[in-house]
């Protein structure tokens, strides 16, 4: 029952915005931080940003400026808003909830970005 669902993904043209979603279920969510991780190919897995329970957040150096990222608790959902995004910026992005404890951290299953004019 614990699952993390990504949406928003999808063809975007460089200096072009996207929303990307991701709705949890399963958790009690106010207790998780959460974050956006990001794998191009041949590339490892990086945190792209992170959301905290007080709402702090971290962010790459490569997307500061351009990224942000929000949870609204009463939906159970992190979003990443992406502007101005590069052609580096293409990956398939994954959401990430990070337990309080000793437990191991939970994945949404990816969605695709790609950046291509």
């Amino acid at each position: 029952q614990v699952q993390l669902v990504e949406s928003g993904g999808g063809l975007v043209q460089p200096g072009g915005s996207l929303r990307l979603s991701c709705s949890a279920s399963g958790i009690i969510f106010m207790f998780y931080a959460m974050g956006w991780y990001r794998q191009a190919p041949g590339k490892q897995r990086e945190l792209v940003a992170s959301i905290n329970r007080d709402g702090s957040t971290n962010y790459a150096d490569s997307v500061k400026g351009r990224f942000t990222i929000s949870r609204d608790n009463a939906k159970n959902t992190v979003y990443l808003q992406m502007n101005s995004v590069e052609f580096e910026d293409s990956a398939v992005y994954y959401c990430n909830a990070r337990p309080p404890g000793l437990r191991s951290d939970i994945w949404g299953q990816g969605t695709q970005v790609t950046v291509s004019a």
